[in-house]
């Protein structure tokens, strides 16, 4: 593929013939520069004719006087300079500077007494004009300069009488010189633009692309670390922060990666990556505190930025592997939606049939080898036949969010009642401290979705409360706050963070027996009425004093008044 057929870069705006860039800075430093040269030139020319004179020579007054006018006229241009130089092409605007140099240098070697020699300084204004001119410029201002100085010559010989051809020869060889440095360093000149221009055009380049690199680093779910061959984490992204834990989350970069025992996996995979010059990639566990631990997905990427090892930069990416899990859950989640109503006839009627076959299987059988086969099928169609209800009750509160709530639900007697139905199922196992104070408010829930909340908030704290009385408390408050709340509280362990992160998203458990639907199914039936679903570490007064446990907080909208009937829940199946 040609050139001119590539597809335009995101910087070409920033190619070094664009015209968005702003011009080289060069040519204006160089301007005021050959300004203030020209002023100290005429004041050292005027003091070493002053001195001059004072060491018994005669004085020259129109030397004097034209070195007096050459610094008052430096002096002025110097103070009313521009900030950028005049345009590089010929025209008038140059008269002040190199016209007036050129004029004056001449009159200094036409004047001249005894044995000084002002040729050399006619170079001034012809670098000037090769520096900040034109090649044009250049050459006029070469052959100004040469012209004059054989006019000098030849006027001399009239004067005089003397042979002109050694001093022509002289004038002519000293002009060849203008034209050879006026070229030479027009050329240089010309040249250093040019570079400036590419190295204005890098620098801004590597500008934008570190800016950009820091905003798609920062915004990156995955950590990354920027770690040198002294295991100094040079930048670290918000991601690599949560990660790495407390140690990591207010620290400036530039810390070593070996300052805290828990990274010390990271550690060893940076210096396998500088041993062996090559990527790696490993699942570890980085212990973040005493009680939590995060289970990690790394992977490193070596830099190469020339012979010397030293100056290589390791880039680690930090994958959180329950991360990775939720989004392989929401994808399953978005397949499970998809077939769900294929799900309700598919499986649930030849379910059904199965189930009603196994109970009149059950009533004819006597063995009782044959009868815990018939009851371990009817057992495992029931646990079946509950996800399947699980799943299918994700497409119906999805399809129902944003309908009416129904009507008004007193909510102490309607947590009352489900309390009670919960504890009957199993009265041995099941026991529940209430402490209803929430008076008659009424809110906005319907009294089955209430039902089904409280039955997997209550499922999941038996799992993990105590053997005591009170080690489960269901409390309603209304004084607390604007709005009614429902806290399921129980004495179980802490949960991990990294846990705790993903506790309402969908086919997330820490049991392999569980479907993780429960926890999510409640915050969509919350959300469907305006109520908010909480985890929090709270404490509770029980017989045993004040204990930490697990608080779920339900904040509920009081209810407006309503003479219809309550929506039933899950009445209809999405079309």
């Amino acid at each position: 593929m040609k050139t001119d057929d590539a597809p335009p870069s995101w910087f070409s705006a920033l190619d070094p013939t664009s015209e968005l860039l702003p011009p080289p800075g060069t040519p204006s430093r160089l301007w005021h520069g050959f300004l203030t040269a020209r002023l100290m030139l005429a004041l050292a020319l005027l003091m070493l004719q002053s001195l001059s004179n004072l060491l018994a020579q005669p004085i020259n007054t129109w030397v004097m006087v034209l070195g007096g006018l050459y610094l008052g006229l430096t002096l002025l241009t110097r103070w009313r300079a521009s900030q950028h130089p005049p345009s590089g092409e010929m025209g008038t605007q140059w008269l002040p500077t190199i016209g007036l140099d050129l004029l004056v240098f001449s009159g200094l070697q036409w004047l001249q007494a005894g044995n000084m020699n002002y040729a050399p300084l006619v170079v001034m204004p012809v670098l000037m004009a090769a520096t900040l001119g034109s090649r044009l410029l250049t050459l006029s201002s070469a052959a100004a300069g040469t012209l004059l100085l054989l006019i000098q010559t030849w006027s001399q010989h009239l004067l005089t009488g003397n042979d002109p051809a050694a001093p022509l020869m002289q004038a002519g060889i000293t002009g060849c010189g203008y034209f050879v440095v006026g070229l030479l360093v027009h050329q240089l000149a010309q040249r250093l633009a040019r570079e400036e221009r590419i190295s204005n055009s890098s620098r801004l380049a590597a500008q934008v692309q570190a800016q950009v690199n820091t905003l798609v680093i920062d915004h990156l779910r995955d950590g990354v670390l920027v770690i040198d061959a002294r295991e100094v984490v040079c930048a670290l992204n918000p991601a690599a922060r949560a990660l790495l834990g407390a140690a990591a989350a207010h620290a400036a970069p530039g810390f070593w990666l070996g300052a805290h025992s828990q990274w010390q996996p990271l550690l060893d995979l940076v210096r396998s990556t500088f041993a062996q010059s090559r990527s790696q990639v490993q699942d570890t566990e980085l212990r973040l505190d005493a009680q939590s631990t995060a289970q990690v997905h790394v992977r490193t990427r070596l830099t190469h930025s020339g012979p010397q090892p030293t100056g290589n930069l390791c880039v680690m990416f930090v994958h959180d592997l329950r991360e990775l899990e939720a989004r392989l859950r929401t994808e399953k989640l978005a397949a499970m939606g998809r077939v769900s109503a294929a799900m309700a006839h598919e499986i649930r009627n030849p379910l059904a049939a199965i189930t009603q076959a196994n109970a009149l299987l059950e009533e004819d059988i006597q063995d009782p080898g044959q009868r815990r086969l018939v009851q371990m099928v009817q057992h495992n169609a029931q646990r079946l036949a509950r996800i399947v209800e699980e799943v299918l009750d994700i497409a119906r509160v999805e399809h129902q969010l944003g309908a009416d709530p129904g009507m008004a639900m007193p909510l102490d007697a309607s947590v009352a009642n489900c309390c009670r139905e919960w504890c009957q199922r199993d009265p041995a196992a099941r026991r529940v401290q209430l402490d209803l104070q929430a008076g008659p408010v009424q809110v906005g829930f319907d009294p089955e979705h209430l039902r089904r909340v409280l039955d997997n908030l209550l499922d999941n704290a038996l799992r993990y409360q105590g053997t005591y009385p009170d080690s489960l408390q269901v409390s309603t408050r209304h004084s607390e706050g604007p709005s009614p709340c429902l806290t399921v509280w129980s004495d179980g362990p802490p949960m991990e963070p990294s846990v705790e992160r993903h506790l309402f998203e969908p086919f997330f458990s820490s049991e392999s027996r569980s479907s993780g639907l429960g926890l999510y199914i409640c915050r969509q039936l919350c959300e469907r009425h305006g109520a908010r679903i909480v985890y929090r570490r709270s404490a509770a007064l029980t017989t045993r004093g004040q204990l930490e446990g697990n608080a779920f907080v339900l904040d509920f909208t009081l209810a407006r008044g309503s003479d219809g009937q309550p929506q039933l829940a899950f009445d209809t199946m999405p079309n």
